[in-house]
């Protein structure tokens, strides 16, 4: 402990983070410098200052990635179709390497000993907060203080504040029982009564999103529009990445898109039970599919879903500064080349419909799609052989056998 001086922390702010500035400070008897990032949770993170500064902290940091978050981390995992066993969006396991490289930039501009984090020993967020620290300062040392202290309840953590001083927020009406984390693309729960997964969430739980029961009985139409595998505009209006994803998810949202209830298999062994709202994602994930079926050719696209789930487990699992994350990452961006045109979507009760798609690069050719007359331009007597060739091993097999 003797040789940490100083420690970058991921400070949020909140109760948990501000006991681990104070026991940061008493234990290891070190200078700590806090990180607070807003990459779109939806709540002020400037009030993290003022906590900060009354634990006598002098190195405050509190930045706006949400465009980053949005450009540099989402976006290039909408390529992909990322989605982890099937169903979740990777709403959290994405922003963890962007936090963790903030945390080892200002710790090397800082000229700090650590970086810490509050991850509990339970979760796959501390994997995923020191596999992308490691990858990129390969000496930092890193503290987990959910690893190391006895601070492992409520009462003590409340005790431990209490006896330092510590702000504790008392705020009016019923206190959420779920543990929430929220960002641009997504916010989950765990946690109370959905431990059990036999239990269904209370509808007050939602915060982003109205049931599909009670979405507009009119639907929503939206124009979407790509460039290179990812949306430059809706409706006609150019948008940075994070802008699309905010209206995304307030239009999602008002329509009750992106509610998904999930049995995971975390990392770290254990499985849990999340619920989560992504809107924003869901709608996104439904459009780049639908361009993408217009554009990309057969083998490709086969071969990039072949591909996804591995790519999404790395993310989930905190590979995503991983050799093999960048080359599979190279791989798709390179099949984004003619991934542009426009997607028309309707949302309708908790439902996305793709009802149109136009692109200058589309594969699509009427004329031999047609059911009609073709006027020749696709041989009916070419797929007798076609057939022949693909059943001889069939043919040849089942002659064997008999």
């Amino acid at each position: 402990m003797s040789q940490i001086k100083k420690v970058v922390l991921a400070y949020s702010g909140g109760l948990d983070t501000s006991i681990i500035a104070k026991w940061l400070q008493e234990e290891y008897q070190c200078e700590v410098v806090t990180f607070t990032a807003d990459i779109g949770q939806g709540e002020e993170v400037e009030p993290a200052r003022a906590k900060a500064e009354a634990m006598g902290i002098k190195e405050i940091y509190i930045e706006d990635l949400r465009e980053e978050f949005a450009r540099d981390f989402v976006f290039p995992m909408m390529r992909a179709n990322a989605m982890y066993e099937g169903e979740y969006r990777l709403g959290t396991s994405i922003a963890r390497p962007l936090i963790s490289k903030r945390l080892v930039e200002i710790a090397q501009e800082t000229g700090a000993d650590a970086v810490s984090h509050g991850a509990t020993g339970k979760g796959n967020d501390q994997v995923r907060f020191e596999l992308n620290a490691y990858a990129l300062m390969p000496d930092v040392k890193i503290i987990a203080p959910w690893r190391e202290w006895d601070l492992l309840s409520r009462e003590k953590l409340m005790a431990y504040a209490e006896e330092h001083n510590i702000a504790i927020e008392k705020k009016k009406g019923k206190k959420s029982p779920y543990s929430m984390d929220a960002n641009l693309l997504h916010i989950s729960y765990e946690g109370g009564i959905i431990e059990d997964p036999a239990n269904e969430p209370e509808e007050d739980m939602w915060l982003w999103s109205v049931s599909p029961e009670n979405a507009p009985d009119k639907a929503t139409y939206l124009d979407i529009t790509y460039e290179k595998g990812d949306i430059v505009g809706i409706n006609g209006e150019s948008m940075s990445p994070a802008t699309v994803m905010e209206y995304l998810n307030k239009v999602g949202g008002e329509n009750g898109i992106g509610r998904d209830d999930i049995v995971e298999n975390r990392f770290v062994g254990m499985k849990a039970r999340g619920c989560y709202e992504t809107p924003a994602g869901t709608i996104m994930l439904k459009a780049h599919r639908a361009i993408e079926s217009l554009t990309l050719d057969r083998n490709a696209a086969h071969l990039k879903d072949e591909l996804m789930p591995k790519y999404a487990e790395m993310i989930y699992n905190g590979f995503w500064f991983s050799p093999e994350r960048e080359m599979l990452q190279a791989l798709i961006d390179q099949s984004q080349h003619y991934v542009s045109g426009d997607v028309r979507l309707k949302l309708y009760k908790g439902n996305v419909i793709v009802v149109g798609r136009t692109s200058d690069n589309s594969l699509f050719d009427e004329e031999i799609a047609t059911f009609e007359d073709d006027g020749g331009a696709y041989d009916h007597k070419d797929a007798e052989g076609f057939i022949k060739l693909n059943a001889l091993r069939l043919r040849t097999a089942a002659k064997k056998r008999r």
